[in-house]
């Protein structure tokens, strides 16, 4: 028996391996399909749990929102700073009190940086810094909450009813500290 050996030219050498390398997929574009791939996957998993999720993506934002408060809030407050919070009365009146409360609470402090004024005017400064504190954050919570479209019905009327019973509260501990004086 003779062993036969096929010689090949050079020539045909070449268009061996040309074919070789053409049926071998290259890895660059393996990578690159499977990437493509996973990516159009992940696309389309988005998707559906958007879709299927509603308003989930909002709940999540408003957990994570509340969790990190609460985290930074916890070294003056304690635990569940803003749960704690919600026990507290938020009607106009309620709100105004607080207002009227801390910030007149600031008063002492005020004064003695004006030793000698007479009591009287230092009141009427102190109170009107107060206003205008006052007036900038009602106008800043305004802004905010028309600019979330929710500035309409109960929520401006409780507004406006905790503002005029804010600069009722600035009115009674002028007129209380002029009494004093």
């Amino acid at each position: 028996m003779v062993n036969s050996v096929s010689q090949s030219t050079p020539a045909s050498s070449v268009a061996q391996t040309k074919d070789v390398k053409e049926a071998v997929p290259k890895p660059e574009l393996n990578e690159a399909r499977i990437r493509a791939q996973t990516n159009q996957q992940i696309l389309q998993a988005s998707l559906q749990v958007s879709i299927s999720s509603g308003d989930k993506p909002m709940q999540l934002l408003f957990r994570t929102a509340i969790d990190k408060i609460n985290e930074v809030l916890k070294p003056e407050f304690g635990d569940d700073a803003i749960k704690n919070a919600l026990g507290q009365d938020n009607s106009p009146e309620g709100t105004a009190g607080r207002i009227v409360a801390l910030s007149t609470g600031f008063y002492e402090a005020f004064a003695k940086q004006r030793p000698g004024q007479d009591p009287e005017k230092t009141a009427e400064e102190f109170t009107k810094v107060i206003r205008g504190g006052v007036e900038r954050g009602f106008k800043e919570a305004r802004d905010i909450l028309k600019s979330l479209q929710v500035l309409d019905g109960t929520i401006a009327s409780n507004i406006d009813k905790t503002y005029d019973l804010v600069q009722k509260g600035l009115d009674d501990f002028l007129a209380s500290k002029k009494a004093k004086e």
